[in-house]
């Protein structure tokens, strides 16, 4: 993920925010950027650790509104599998 520069930062639409108002009161433009896929997955991240249950609803929805199968906790194909031994290699070691 590329460091989000202050100035690159407010160049985003505020579309592209999962929670544009979460710094209306100090002149920010919005909490949690998703205007790419890994800073769509640092949302994620961000508000599972530090939001309210209200907030972590939010984000998730609109992030798997905009990346659809992202937000709903379920891991995919090769990512699921990552780290995981076959069957096939189990026997040989």
């Amino acid at each position: 993920m590329a460091k989000l520069t202050t100035r690159a930062r407010k160049a985003i639409p505020k579309s592209d925010f999962a929670l544009p108002d979460k710094r209306s009161k100090s002149g920010g433009k919005g909490g949690y950027p998703i205007e790419d896929k890994a800073h769509a997955r640092n949302a994620l991240a961000r508000v599972s650790e530090f939001g309210t249950p209200a907030q972590k609803a939010e984000v998730r929805a609109k992030v798997e509104k905009k990346y659809p199968g992202m937000g709903d906790g379920k891991k995919k194909g090769a990512e699921r599998d990552r780290g995981r031994r076959s069957d096939k290699r189990e026997g040989r070691r």
